[in-house]
Order: C-alpha cells, then sequence, then structure tokens
C-alpha cells in the first residue's frame, strides 16, 4: 500500500484537472439518448448514427476516461468521423460528478462493476435500447475506453461476455483488480493486485456464461506513469487465462517502436493481442493528419504516428484493411468470425434516436426479455 500522502496528491491532481474541463470543446456530432431503461448507475448517454447506416450495422461503446465527456473524447479519437465514413453506430456512455467528481467511471466499486449493478448495468440498458432503436447486429457490438474507461470496458467484458464480441482496453485496467478507492490508486501505480489465476477466476465468475469469450486488444505505452504498463500486461494474463491460451504469443511484430504480439487459436483466429508503444504516455495513440489518420491531438490524445482507433475498427471488421497505414495494420487483430460490413444499401430516411414517447414500450419489453429491467 502506497503512503496516504502519496494518494491525496494524486486525488488533487485529478480534482484539478477535473475543474478545467469546462473551458475544452468536444464533438458536436453527438445526440443525447434517454429512456434507455431504470439507468441504476445515473449515468448520461449519448450516440452517433450515420445517415446512411446499413441494415443489421455494428454497435460500438466508447467509454471516455477521467476528466474527460464524451464529446471530447469523440473529438480526440475520431470515432464518429470513421462511423459516418464505414457506416456503424456509436454509443457514448457518460459520467457524470454526482457519481465521480472527476467523471472517472467507477470501474473499482463492487457496486458498479459487477453484473446487474450500478454504471455497468447502465451501459448493459443503454446498449440493449441502441440495438433495438435501429436494429443493430448484436453479433457485432463492442466496447473500449480509455484509462478509466478502458477499466469500465474491462468491467463489460466481463460482466456482460455475451454481449461483446470484441473489446479494446486503452492504458486501462483488469478487471477485479481492486475495490476501493486505495487500491485503485495502488494498482493504477503497478502495486499489488491479483494473481493472473485469480484475475482470470474473477472473469469466469463475474457472470453465468460459459463461453465463447470476447476477442481483446491490449494498448499502453511504454511511458505511462498515470496506469503502469504492467497493467496492460495484466489484462493480457488475465484473458490469457480466460481464453486458455499460452504464454507465449503466437507472432511477433516490431516496427517504428510499436511491438504487437498476437495469440492465435488452433484455428488460427486472433483472440488476444497486446500493444506496447515505445515512449508514449497516458492516452490515446493517433495519427491525426491523412486520409489514414484520424482524431485531434491533445490531452490525452496523443499524436504518435499511429491511428489505433482506425486500427481497433479494422481488427473489429469495421473498415478495411487497406484503409490504414502499414504501421497501424501491425495492430489489426481479427475478431472470431469477424464479419465484414454488409454490401451497401439505397439510404433510406435519417435515422433518429429513440423516440421514448414512440418506442419507449418496444425499449422496455426488450429490456425486461433481457433480465435488465422489472
Amino acid at each position: 500500500m502506497r503512503p496516504l500522502s502519496d494518494t491525496l496528491l494524486r486525488l488533487t491532481a485529478l480534482r484539478e484537472a477535473g475543474a478545467a474541463i469546462g473551458t475544452r470543446s468536444g464533438s458536436q456530432r453527438l445526440t443525447e439518448l434517454t429512456g434507455f431503461g431504470g439507468n441504476p448507475g445515473a449515468l448520461r448517454a449519448f450516440a452517433y448514427v450515420p445517415e446512411r447506416l446499413p441494415r443489421s450495422a455494428p454497435l460500438v461503446v466508447v467509454l471516455h476516461g477521467c476528466t474527460q465527456t464524451a464529446s471530447e473524447y469523440d473529438l480526440g479519437a475520431g470515432w464518429s468521423a470513421l462511423a459516418e465514413q464505414a457506416g456503424f453506430a456509436l454509443l457514448f456512455p457518460e459520467q457524470v460528478r454526482g457519481n465521480n467528481f472527476n467523471l472517472c467511471f467507477n470501474w473499482y466499486e463492487p457496486g458498479d462493476s459487477r453484473r446487474g449493478k450500478g454504471e455497468a448495468a447502465s451501459v448493459r440498458q443503454m446498449t440493449e435500447a441502441m440495438i433495438v432503436a435501429h436494429g443493430l447486429d448484436r453479433r457485432r457490438v463492442f466496447v473500449t475506453g480509455l484509462s478509466a474507461g478502458g477499466a469500465m470496458a474491462s468491467v463489460m467484458l466481463a460482466t456482460y461476455p455475451e454481449v461483446f464480441a470484441g473489446g479494446a482496453v486503452i492504458a486501462g485496467l483488469p478487471f477485479g483488480a481492486a475495490a476501493s478507492v486505495p487500491e485503485a490508486f495502488d494498482r493504477m501505480r503497478g502495486y499489488g493486485g491479483p494473481s493472473e489465476a485469480a484475475l482470470a477466476t474473477a472473469i469466469r465468475k463475474a457472470s453465468p456464461h460459459k463461453g465463447p469469450w470476447p476477442s481483446v486488444s491490449v494498448w499502453h505505452g511504454s511511458a505511462d506513469y498515470t496506469v503502469s504498463p504492467s497493467n496492460g500486461e495484466a489484462v493480457l494474463a488475465q484473458w490469457r487465462g480466460v481464453h486458455g491460451l499460452d504464454p507465449d504469443p503466437s507472432h511477433t511484430e516490431i516496427e517504428a517502436g510499436h511491438t504487437r504480439r498476437t495469440w492465435r487459436d488452433a484455428k488460427g483466429r486472433a483472440l488476444l493481442e497486446h500493444n506496447l508503444v515505445a515512449g508514449m504516455g497516458h492516452g490515446v495513440p493517433l495519427k491525426p493528419d491523412g486520409s489514414a489518420g484520424g482524431g485531434v491531438s491533445g490531452a490525452y490524445m496523443l499524436d504518435v504516428g499511429l491511428a489505433s482507433t482506425r486500427a481497433i475498427a479494422a481488427g473489429w471488421g469495421l473498415i478495411d484493411e487497406a484503409e490504414i497505414p502499414l504501421a497501424a495494420k501491425l495492430a489489426r487483430a481479427r475478431a472470431p468470425g469477424a464479419i465484414g460490413l454488409p454490401p451497401a444499401r439505397k439510404p433510406t430516411a435519417k435515422p433518429t434516436l429513440p423516440n421514448v414517447s414512440a418506442i419507449g414500450t418496444v425499449i422496455e419489453d426488450a429490456l425486461r426479455k433481457a433480465g435488465l429491467m422489472k
């Protein structure tokens, strides 16, 4: 356990950062989603639906980091710009200060990080509402997040593995690593934590699901002093244990300071990957310039010449690999049974976000059938 003074200093730094977020601007593309269920975690929800959304399109759930908002994260990472281009829907859960002053998702709180509880249940409810409202493909639902959002992505993959085909944890932590604020700070610094076997067991006990399990892509900077890179290794080990994969990777690639290790099953499917970006600090790796890049550099959005958003989307089969640069191609990871987007169809009228008065009953019925609402 680190000294109390260390924890207090870190809390103060986060509080100061949180107080400054009102000075930043974000994406103007997102629309608020309401009426998505009981919302036990008291979160807000925002969504982006392209005008030309194909039938049975994929859904990506995107979780921001501490001190960020949904629109800020979208602007920085470039998810909605890519969704418009490729034709998939986006859901952005958003934390509120009433839950966490620094706008961190409470990934370490048992009441918010368990199946059917708090914030995890709210994210599940809003995910179901999006699927029902827009006729999205349940086989192609994915989740990603940065830092506390990355840790919350770990929570969603562990507690609702039947919902997500794959996930991408960026500068995050493994599920079940902490159960209090002091433990959370220790784990972020790389101190203590459950064993690899205990971490894998935590996922198996987090839901009644027995497999198949989601594919997982882990991203971390080697110079991350906010969330130690050892946490990326812990996420890797946790899912390696769940998938029953060997400690040694099936393949390793190194180029331009980016090391990618991949673990494949007996059928050659990439189930797990670990991306370590040499010299990068805490944040999302970006390549803002050029047609094969995207996003806007800034706080926690780091221009390192690596378009991770596109690489993650390509790994899930959401965009063609030819659309990403060579360095980012090293980060591709096909999810088990990943399917490309369906052929383009004649565009219909612009889709809108759920009108509660019109389709609320449909959504509520679906939530009840899924056991997400009484």
